[in-house]
């Protein structure tokens, strides 16, 4: 089965998520190590500990994926769990193990708290990729499934199926040369035939391709281009001995133009699926928005009508201190009554007073909850700019290399049309 986990903190977040009623099924199978039973309470318990140490990704969460058409049993997935924490160094940890069933698949996730209780440290999780994928052959080969060509070499992963943060990371980093020598001279030890070695070259995400003078060249994915016999490091004589065949590979040119395609098509690819994403967290925002606003309302009309009330019972209550009949002329004639009216003034002053600070007071809480939430929608809005932007600007670069090339390639062909020799038609001598 496939493992996929990553560190994180947002203890809230996560037990919402994992209780989300979108799936079929949802089944809290075990809270194991936390004072409640409850996962919301175990992740918020997680949290609470947390909050004494300096760590904020408090938490490692591990998605067990096992293949699509596979029924694995609910004890395989508690011995794959165990075996994960013996690798991670999790053993004993509070954890909790919840099953998601949806379109027929079942699948698990794990939440371990990172936090030792006895040193208030976290525990440090170094390479967990790496361990992950290796469990992950050994269970495919334990089962007898059948393994992804992803799982089974990580260069066997085709070459355009990139992700948006694999191209950010490979335009970062870019390429070490030695890395580059050791792919060359990998793929030709391993490669004894043209179409061998060009396909091993592809699995690299280099295009091998017809060069100037007989020389076998790469392409790789930004247009650069390698003599293969210098970063094999042999001779040209021994490519030429073992690369035969020069009219089955395209030009350097014709290979760019073919990479540049490629290229941008899936960088346009990726392009419709971050504004999918973006789109859906904006609607999810926008949602959020009216259901707060929806909920502000309520709240003021709540302390509207809490107010009004208390008003009216006030109200009373100053009508009931003034005297009536002759006691009224009295207090009328002595003044009494002009030094209750001034009381009552007074009250009602300060009832007002004291109620217009409790509506200032709530607008003034729902005015900070409403920032934040506009906080993350502006972000949301730079994000969405800042990527599609990048991308369409990388996108640009391919096309326009394309456009290029093409270009370059037609100038080759008029010259050569050009420099041909044309046939003369005879004259005869009479003529001349």
């Amino acid at each position: 089965m496939i493992l996929v986990g990553n560190q994180r903190g947002g203890a809230k977040d996560l037990a919402s998520h994992l209780l989300k009623q979108e799936n079929e099924h949802v089944e809290v199978h075990e809270v194991r190590g936390f004072a409640s039973n409850n996962l919301m309470a175990a992740l918020n318990e997680a949290h609470a500990i947390s909050r004494a140490t300096r760590c904020k990704q408090f938490l490692f969460s591990l998605s067990l994926n096992p293949p699509k058409d596979e029924n694995v049993s609910t004890e395989t997935f508690e011995q794959t769990i165990e075996r994960v924490e013996e690798k991670l160094g999790l053993t004993d940890q509070p954890r909790a193990i919840v099953f998601h069933e949806k379109n027929g698949r079942r699948h698990c996730h794990v939440v371990w708290s990172r936090i030792k209780t006895e040193e208030m440290k976290a525990i440090q999780l170094s390479f967990t990729k790496q361990k992950l994928t290796e469990l992950s052959r050994e269970l495919y080969l334990e089962h007898g499934w059948a393994m992804p060509n992803g799982l089974k070499q990580a260069h066997a992963r085709d070459p355009l199926n990139f992700t948006l943060a694999e191209w950010q990371q490979a335009k970062r980093i870019g390429k070490d040369p030695k890395q580059i020598k050791a792919v060359f001279q990998e793929c030709w030890s391993l490669n004894k035939t043209q179409n061998a070695f060009e396909n091993a070259l592809k699995e690299y995400d280099y295009v091998l391709a017809r060069g100037d003078r007989r020389c076998f060249v790469a392409v790789d994915h930004r247009g650069e281009v390698f003599a293969v016999s210098k970063w094999i490091g042999i001779k040209t004589k021994e490519v030429r001995d073992r690369l035969t065949d020069e009219t089955a590979l395209p030009s350097v040119s014709e290979a760019r133009i073919q990479i540049a395609k490629d290229m941008a098509t899936r960088l346009e690819t990726i392009s419709q699926e971050q504004k999918n994403v973006l789109e859906a967290r904006r609607a999810e925002l926008e949602e959020k928005r009216q259901i707060l606003v929806h909920q502000h309302r309520f709240e003021r009309k709540k302390l509207h009508d809490a107010q009004h009330s208390y008003r009216h019972h006030k109200q009373q209550e100053w009508r009931n201190n003034f005297n009536t009949g002759f006691r009224d002329l009295f207090d009328r004639l002595t003044g009494k009554r002009h030094k209750i009216e001034e009381r009552n003034e007074q009250d009602a002053w300060n009832v007002e007073m004291r109620q217009q600070q409790e509506r200032d007071e709530l607008i003034f809480k729902q005015l900070e909850t409403r920032r934040a939430l506009q906080s993350r929608i502006e972000r949301l809005e730079a994000l969405k700019t800042y990527r599609l932007d990048e991308l369409e600007h990388d996108r640009s670069q391919y096309q326009a290399m394309r456009e290029q090339r093409l270009e370059e390639l037609e100038t080759q062909r008029r010259e050569q049309n050009r420099d041909r020799p044309q046939l003369r038609q005879s004259t005869p001598d009479w003529m001349r």
